[in-house]
């Protein structure tokens, strides 16, 4: 098997820069590859709830303009977002700090309860480089859930629904701690708690998934309901992503309330590797939240090959957002996509595929669509 270097440098020829425009379904052509990984999956694809959004992106002059292609996308169809609603997380803590004249992204501030100073470029920077669930959740504590689930409708991005924190013993509690602010003087300024509504159950397709979970040790054999977690679509996550890349594709009302300055930061926090927030480069590989085209390799990314996202895996779900730029060949296009890895279909039990079937899936998808992207750049 060729290995993922060998690929890039093969590929990584400019054919000219005007992309060609088509009608062919990229995304069918893809899920029709006889790649092993490719079709592990598709030949199981009930099993593996997959759902695919590649949107071709087209520029004339000035304009830009999108396609998309579907595989199975349904938004009334369950599946848990897992850390991929970290994305709108940082985004509507971006839209707060627009609001408070004292405060920007270098401010620096602990949650009451917690030793960790941090600021808020940190949190941002750290929730996209590794995925950090602390990181989320003080950015939670900040803007507290109501308020992310106003400010997301707002902006024409739905269904979107988070309900609560993530990897910690309080993550449902509708209330946040108070944020404790550093002022230059060092004279603290505490933020008050917030109180949002206890959220709904969802009522969708597949919201109650296989046929047992683990609960404090002991096996339930019944389906595990995920009507109480957290739901961001794979047509929410798609708006979002356009929405913070091509922002004058929308009307004003529809755009991110985003300074230039911070739409810039946010888009560079999207593409960060680890090592370049400082962590070991050993463990914490450039591809370690890069699903799409490297994630089944520990090899370093080239630099021309820029992928801005927000992955998520829990419960068996592995899912990708991305924004994905080659700049040597003048290629672009997002794609979304999730897939569910648990053959034992017991959700909680920490027994699933994800190295295995979903991220050589992902990873395969992705260099499937570029490969197709690349030949029609010729």
């Amino acid at each position: 098997m060729r290995t993922i270097l060998t690929w890039v440098f093969g590929l990584l020829v400019c054919f000219g820069c005007k992309q060609n425009t088509t009608e062919e379904n990229f995304l069918d052509i893809a899920l029709k590859s006889e790649h092993p990984a490719i079709k592990k999956v598709v030949e199981n694809i009930d099993a593996h709830e997959i759902q695919i959004r590649y949107t071709r992106i087209e520029r004339e002059k000035d304009a830009i303009s999108f396609k998309d292609f579907d595989f199975n996308v349904d938004s009334t169809f369950y599946f848990y977002p897992a850390s991929t609603i970290k994305f709108p997380v940082a985004v509507t803590a971006l839209e707060k700090l627009n609001l408070i004249d004292s405060l920007n992204l270098d401010s620096t501030f602990f949650i009451e309860g917690d030793t960790t100073i941090t600021s808020f470029r940190t949190a941002i920077n750290q929730l996209f480089a590794v995925s950090d669930n602390a990181a989320n959740n003080r950015l939670i504590e900040f803007v507290g859930f109501d308020a992310i689930n106003k400010q997301i409708k707002e902006r024409g991005i739905y269904p979107f629904r988070i309900s609560h924190r993530l990897a910690t013993t309080d993550a449902d509690n509708p209330t946040t701690k108070p944020l404790l602010i550093l002022t230059a003087d060092s004279i603290l300024h505490f933020t008050k708690p917030i109180v949002s509504n206890r959220p709904k159950a969802l009522e969708l397709k597949g919201i109650k998934k296989g046929e047992g979970y683990l609960a404090e040790d002991e096996l339930f054999k019944e389906p595990f309901d995920f009507s109480m977690k957290n739901h961001f679509p794979i047509t929410a996550q798609n708006q979002l992503i356009k929405k913070v890349f091509f922002p004058n594709t929308f009307s004003p009302e529809q755009q991110l309330q985003l300074t230039e300055k911070q739409r810039n930061f946010l888009i560079d926090a999207m593409r960060l590797l680890p090592y370049e927030q400082g962590y070991d480069r050993s463990i914490y590989y450039d591809s370690y939240v890069k699903f799409f085209l490297f994630g089944d390799s520990k090899e370093a990314i080239p630099e021309t090959i820029k992928i801005h996202n927000k992955v998520g895996y829990a419960y068996g779900t592995l899912t990708d957002c991305a924004y994905i730029v080659d700049l040597k060949n003048n290629i672009e296009f997002i794609l979304n996509a999730t897939i569910l890895v648990n053959n034992n279909a017991t959700f909680n039990d920490d027994s699933y595929e994800y190295e295995t079937i979903g991220i050589p899936f992902l990873a395969q998808l992705g260099r499937e669509i570029y490969e197709l992207e690349l030949n029609n750049n010729k």
